[in-house]
């Protein structure tokens, strides 16, 4: 429960930091970093309106995506501490339940009738299944160097003592980052200030999404964002005490956060006929960890 409570206090302020970090290196001062929270809370507060072509599934959508993420969130350990849920094969499911809140998410756009929702759909369809091979590459490496298909075990026996290990650690902190930001339809594959249907992804297929739909629509970004932050944080705190996880897992948040602001910042976003290359890119990268395994495991002898 302890690593549930601390993705959503990571979460409040996640999306802020990215945002402030944006506006500094342009050289503006830029919103508060509890705008987007505040602006999630103003939506709550409105009523959602519904197309007369819409059906149960758009209205269902935005609270499955919803759920998904916090069902994801009970997988997530915190240093010694189990997540709320713990089996063997884990990461699966947090890969699917996932991939259960983005099928909804595809299908609730389709339900609209509008032809401009459905091309961003196909689009991010693709590159949800483009980037599923990298994260399962990336965990089944690990799983195969601990012995362990739980996140917890994977991360409680994962251990750094080499150079190899060290450069698989930095490798698989860029993987994550670059998957959190194509989940998120953030740059370099999409721009979520764009208002152009023909370019739009992801704000394509939310643009019938109003008031407590669009607020909880944010919410899940938001928290998705502060997930694979924890997934990364539990690389480098799996062996320290509580009281210094804790600060440990904010301050490797903060840093991600600035990561994605900077490299937000200065990139350009890709033609959409790059995007399925540069997806590409992350399997390979995540195969170069699975070689990066076996060379730690000994297994070329």
């Amino acid at each position: 429960m302890l690593s549930f409570i601390l993705i959503i206090l990571a979460a409040s302020i996640f999306t802020g930091i990215v945002n402030r970090v944006r506006s500094l290196v342009s050289g503006r001062k830029g919103p508060g970093l509890f705008q987007p929270i505040r602006d999630v809370v103003r939506l709550f507060r409105k009523g959602s309106v519904y197309s007369d072509t819409c059906s149960w599934i758009f209205k269902l959508a935005p609270s499955v995506s919803m759920a998904t993420v916090l069902m994801a969130m009970l997988v997530i350990p915190f240093a010694r501490t189990k997540g709320v849920l713990s089996f063997e094969g884990d990461f699966v499911f947090f890969a699917y339940v996932l991939a259960l809140g983005k099928f909804f998410s595809i299908i609730a756009s389709w339900d609209t009738g509008n032809s401009f929702e459905g091309m961003g759909a196909s689009r991010e369809a693709l590159y949800s299944t483009l980037a599923e091979p990298a994260f399962f590459i990336l965990i089944g490496s690990f799983a195969m160097l601990t012995g362990y298909t739980s996140f917890y075990d994977i991360f409680r026996t994962l251990h750094f003592g080499s150079y190899i290990s060290y450069l698989l650690g930095l490798l698989a902190t860029f993987v994550l980052i670059t998957l959190a930001m194509i989940e998120n339809s953030r740059m370099p594959v999409d721009d979520p200030r764009t208002h152009l249907e023909l370019t739009m992804i992801h704000e394509v297929m939310i643009l019938d999404n109003s008031g407590f739909d669009l607020g909880l629509i944010l919410s899940t970004s938001y928290l998705k964002f502060a997930l694979y932050g924890a997934l990364i944080a539990n690389f480098f705190i799996d062996i320290m005490p509580w009281y210094i996880a804790i600060p440990s897992f904010f301050g490797i948040q903060f840093l991600v956060a600035i990561a994605v602001g900077i490299w937000e910042s200065f990139t350009a976003r890709f033609r959409m006929s790059h995007n399925p290359q540069f997806i590409f890119i992350l399997s390979s990268v995540s195969l170069l960890i699975f070689f990066g395994v076996m060379l730690v495991l000994h297994m070329f002898n």
